[in-house]
């Protein structure tokens, strides 16, 4: 069985097709696979330790834990960002505090709020209680008025929902829009503005760009009953954190 499972874990690195049926097999395996990944993970590249990360994550042994908060440091930014991910969606103890300067680490790097390692970062800290979204009234009421597994709010209050959340000091980072048919969930056109946020302007400046990109999108952003918008925002506190 060892021997088994140290090929399968060598086999993660094969994006040909190999990795597909290395991962598949030791998640069947089960918990006993664990601490030979963990001590396979630093022969690994990149695809490889990004797979192993999904092994992580189906088989849900906390064992894995310390192996993540190393991937944390790991040169690749998607392999930082799933490590990110992977502590706070398996719940693991002791990783608020190594996201945090995870978090720090991208911003000493000037990594875009906007880029997906923050924020996958920014959601793992909010999924284990480190941090609080600014949600002001009206945009949680609004929401709300929608049904409970609506993705989002309904298109028909996007401006409402930009006004809200600028006239509260959050920067509006992107949209996504989607269509509810059947009780099933469509990923809906966007409006295809590549908006620009230049961000060593003060955080006023960015709040009102912003806003100025985002009425601009609600202005060409598809409309109808079963059109919901999920904007993704953060507060000044996620571009200057306290130490």
């Amino acid at each position: 069985m060892t021997a088994r499972i140290e090929r399968l874990i060598q086999q993660l690195d094969d994006s040909t097709g190999p990795s597909y049926d290395a991962r598949a097999e030791l998640i069947d395996i089960g918990p006993d696979v664990i601490p030979a990944i963990i001590d396979g993970l630093p022969s690994l590249g990149g695809f490889g330790q990004l797979t192993a990360i999904e092994v992580f994550e189906e088989v849900a042994d906390p064992r894995c834990g310390p192996a993540l908060i190393t991937l944390l440091s790991s040169d690749d930014p998607t392999v930082r960002e799933w490590a990110a991910m992977a502590l706070a969606s398996l719940k693991i103890n002791g990783a608020v505090e190594p996201l945090r300067r995870a978090y720090r680490a991208c911003l000493e790097r000037a990594t875009p709020p906007d880029w997906s390692e923050p924020v996958g970062i920014r959601w793992a800290l909010t999924e284990l209680g480190a941090r609080s979204p600014v949600v002001p009234p009206l945009t949680a009421c609004l929401r709300a008025s929608a049904a409970d597994d609506a993705p989002g709010w309904p298109s028909a209050h996007f401006t409402e929902i930009i006004n809200d959340l600028s006239d509260h000091a959050q920067v509006i980072l992107y949209s996504q829009f989607w269509r509810v048919d059947a009780g099933r969930t469509y990923g809906a056109s966007d409006t295809g503005l590549d908006r620009e946020l230049n961000w060593t302007a003060s955080w006023e400046h960015l709040v009102e760009d912003s806003r100025t990109w985002s009425l601009l999108e609600a202005s060409e952003a598809p409309t109808g009953d079963n059109i919901f918008v999920a904007p993704t925002w953060i507060d000044r506190t996620d571009l200057y954190p306290e130490r």
